[in-house]
């Protein structure tokens, strides 16, 4: 069985970067309505990756694209989330981060909150998307697809997980904690996107890999 697509989505969607949001936009949450918050979020994170996984590729014959062009256009958005987690930012958060904390004070508390921002794009964003099309295009049994919606269950989990041991972690981690295993996720993932970025480049020039 290969697990790289599950390290590769561990790492993307890296749910313990997200913990100091989780804290930041649940203040003043019931325990309820954290426990409401969590479940919603980890059912989105999972949801986001089987559509990604079972219709991506239909999507992308719609707007007739080439899986060889989407690799290299997911290899890069892989390649600058490894270079924001490197700088101890999340995956997905970009440059939208500091937009997103000034209007989450304000939105409404529970579902709204678990799936926008916490789910898209903090947990699962493009980078993330992307990755799961690739990797569902290179299943070729019903099994294998299976397994990759199968790693979506396990994403969820683990952001389950860690959004309930958010107080905790943040304790015992610290910030200093927390940046440092974003900074060794990101430079996992930065490997993985030159791999995904190379094996798009051969397809789309095939005397690439001839040289």
């Amino acid at each position: 069985m290969d697990f790289k697509p599950l390290v590769t989505l561990l790492a993307i969607v890296n749910p313990l970067a997200i913990v100091p949001f989780f804290i930041h936009y649940t203040q003043g949450f019931s325990k309820a309505q954290k426990q409401k918050t969590i479940l919603i979020s980890s059912f989105s994170a999972f949801v986001v990756i089987a559509v990604s996984a079972l219709a991506g590729l239909k999507i992308l014959e719609f707007f007739s694209i080439s899986l060889a062009s989407f690799q290299v256009g997911g290899g890069m958005l892989l390649l600058i989330s490894s270079m924001n987690m490197l700088n101890a930012q999340p995956a997905e958060a970009k440059t939208q981060t500091h937009e997103m904390e000034d209007g989450a004070a304000k939105a409404a508390m529970g579902a709204s909150i678990a799936v926008v921002p916490l789910t898209i794009p903090l947990l699962t964003g493009p980078a993330t998307m992307s990755t799961v099309v690739i990797y569902a295009e290179k299943a070729k049994t019903y099994l294998q697809l299976g397994t990759l919606v199968g790693y979506g269950v396990v994403i969820g989990l683990a952001t389950a997980l860690c959004f309930s041991l958010a107080e905790p972690i943040a304790r015992v981690l610290g910030k200093t904690g927390i940046n440092v295993m974003t900074r060794l996720m990101g430079l996992i993932l930065a490997a993985l996107a030159v791999e995904v970025m190379a094996d798009g480049l051969g397809k789309l020039f095939p005397l690439l890999m001839k040289s």
